[in-house]
């Protein structure tokens, strides 16, 4: 029997209510055998300040660890202005510096996105894409998990109720455990 494949997770946002902090809660509930997912909250990570890349944060120092510790990453992220939120932004630049010390060196990676528009965070995901290929990460294409409209599909307590989100979610995540496996085996 292999080793369960452990999946980090965290949102690009620090709203309580995040639709995008919805899919990770959704992602918990559909893990596929052999997956283990950890969520991580962003919140308390600061603004990056170069000046720090050799004495980190606490805060950043636990994020890093963690990445390290994952197989894989799941990333949920929303778009502001046609792109990636500054928290999650921020929180990439931390863990992928110093130059020489990029946590995400090599790690498989599944990116979901939730919007209250049309676009579901599709030109978000599009850009994230752009930032995880100069890290050296290897992302899960398909299926895209892109959740249109979500304050309609996303009930009051937090819960994704729309079934074809949920089960693009699910088949993600198996992806995002065969990849990782695969890669592994390299």
């Amino acid at each position: 029997m292999s080793k369960s494949i452990s999946i980090l997770g965290f949102a690009g946002s620090l709203r309580k209510g995040s639709y995008n902090k919805a899919l990770l809660r959704a992602a918990l509930e559909l893990l596929p055998k052999g997956g283990n997912l950890e969520i991580f909250d962003l919140e308390g990570i600061p603004p990056f300040n170069q000046d720090l890349e050799t004495r980190l944060p606490n805060r950043v120092r636990e994020f890093k660890a963690k990445i390290r510790a994952a197989d894989a990453i799941l990333i949920s992220t929303p778009e502001y202005n046609h792109s990636v939120s500054g928290v999650l932004k921020n929180a990439i630049d931390w863990a992928s510096r110093p130059y020489g010390d990029n946590s995400f060196e090599g790690k498989p990676v599944a990116i979901m996105s939730a919007s209250i528009g049309m676009f579901g965070g599709a030109r978000a995901q599009h850009h994230l894409r752009q930032t995880l290929a100069a890290l050296n990460m290897h992302p899960v294409n398909r299926p895209e998990v892109i959740l249109t409209f979500a304050s309609r599909k996303v009930d009051e307590e937090g819960r994704v109720k729309d079934r074809t989100t949920r089960k693009l979610i699910k088949e993600l995540l198996t992806d995002l455990v065969a990849w990782t496996q695969k890669l592994k085996r390299k």
